[in-house]
């Protein structure tokens, strides 16, 4: 039986300040049994431009998106927020405009999963090989959590691992006050709000941070950083699931 083709779209956050995160999604996908390729035609999904308003160039994004994302089986992103941009958004923004890349937004849509989810609902693993020495607390990103329904998909793969032990935050709903363009546009409330989840992550008592976008991440750990929190390890999901983290640095730390 042939194996599912995947593209992973690699997302500009990962690219530029954590491309360990997509090596380990490779290795995650490749151990599930999928044939891995990474379109070098993708670029970012347009989420700021859509965010900002800037209609045009959100679709002109999009457009080149589908285009380098067409004839693969599956697409997979380790993001909430950039999956949840190109399922649910993209076809909105042609759905009164163009009938044609309406259709093929919808075609592209139906093949976009975020990571753990993709491994977890459509892959079927229910255990990973890792090992980590912790005790995590998991933020939900919140276009993970609210357009995708990824919530238990991370927390039962993640209580495979050896060693680990996975505690909820407090007021795990609640965004960390990055919100993609938001935090730029009410830097104030913004600051307020990771303050707040800073709060809820120290008050587990967890030695790491776990979550599945980057943006969630270097938020939060900036704001560990600048408090002085440097007991906790920051680290995105991909990475402890891939067994990866003896190689790569947490996040803020190292190289």
């Amino acid at each position: 039986m042939a194996k599912p083709r995947v593209a992973l779209f690699v997302t500009c956050l990962v690219d530029l300040h954590r491309p360990s995160v997509g090596f380990a999604a490779i290795k995650l996908l490749e151990d599930a049994g999928c044939e891995v390729d990474v379109p070098p035609g993708q670029t970012c999904c347009g989420q700021p431009a859509y965010n900002s308003g800037d209609r045009r160039t959100a679709q002109d994004i999009a457009r080149r998106t589908i285009g380098a994302l067409s004839g693969f089986d599956y697409v997979v992103a380790p993001s909430g927020s950039c999956a949840g941009m190109i399922s649910h958004h993209y076809p909105a923004l042609f759905a009164h405009e163009d009938p044609e890349w309406h259709r093929r937004a919808l075609e592209l849509a139906e093949r976009t999963h975020e990571l753990t989810a993709f491994l977890h609902d459509v892959r079927g693993v229910k255990r990973v090989a890792g090992q980590y020495a912790g005790v995590a607390a998991y933020h939900d990103s919140c276009s993970g959590l609210r357009e995708l329904g990824v919530r238990e998909q991370p927390r039962a793969l993640l209580s495979g691992i050896e060693g680990l032990q996975v505690k909820e935050l407090p007021n795990t709903e609640l965004c960390c006050g990055f919100g993609g363009t938001f935090c730029v546009k009410y830097p104030e409330i913004s600051t307020r709000m990771v303050a707040d989840k800073v709060a809820d992550i120290t008050a587990t008592g967890a030695d790491t941070l776990l979550a599945g976008d980057m943006g969630c991440l270097l938020n939060m750990a900036g704001r560990l950083k600048r408090e002085g929190h440097n007991q906790v390890r920051v680290r995105h999901v991909a990475e402890v699931l891939a067994g990866s983290t003896t190689t790569v640095p947490p996040i803020g730390e190292g190289a």
